[in-house]
């Protein structure tokens, strides 16, 4: 349960504004103008805060509630993609049954952002027994690093055209 006290407002304003900034494309201006309309009065830089303080909260509660369960033989795939006009990594795996397993957006294709993927990934989901990914250097030695701290075995398969269902 989220704790609101020292908070001024309703208890259904809050919610209604943390739903509308995450769901939605709109700025902490426009809800500011929303919530005028319907006669409550709240600054943009709460709105902000109360995004600052809860979207945490509630991607923790959401993610334990309604995450799926994964299988073990994972495809993972990085790709690269326009944000802003800067060129960003996204590093994405996916099981056999296409369900999402995990997503990482990272600045740079080395070991490094590799290897905090597969934490995240594996932190969120169980070890797995295979995964299949292209011929990356970074993302072969981040998985033999995982392997080698872990002391378990994972199958790692370097094929082109195993992780197409990730693309």
């Amino acid at each position: 349960m989220l704790i609101v006290k020292r908070m001024q407002f309703l208890i259904e304003v809050i919610p209604a504004c943390i739903c509308w900034y995450a769901a939605f494309p709109l700025s902490c201006r426009h809800l500011e103008e929303m919530m005028e309309e319907r006669g409550v009065s709240v600054d943009h830089s709460t709105v902000n805060r109360w995004a600052i303080l809860l979207l945490p909260l509630l991607e923790i509660i959401f993610r334990r509630k309604y995450k799926r369960t994964v299988g073990r033989s994972w495809r993972m795939d990085e790709t690269y993609i326009k944000v802003k006009g800067a060129r960003k990594y996204l590093y994405r795996a996916v099981d056999k049954k296409e369900n999402t397993i995990d997503f990482l957006l990272t600045t740079k294709r080395v070991k490094a952002a590799a290897m905090r993927f597969f934490k995240k990934a594996i932190n969120n989901s169980d070890m797995p027994e295979k995964v299949a990914m292209d011929k990356s250097g970074a993302n072969k030695a981040a998985i033999d690093q995982i392997i080698k701290d872990n002391d378990t075995s994972i199958v790692v398969r370097q094929v082109k055209y195993l992780n197409n269902i990730v693309e």
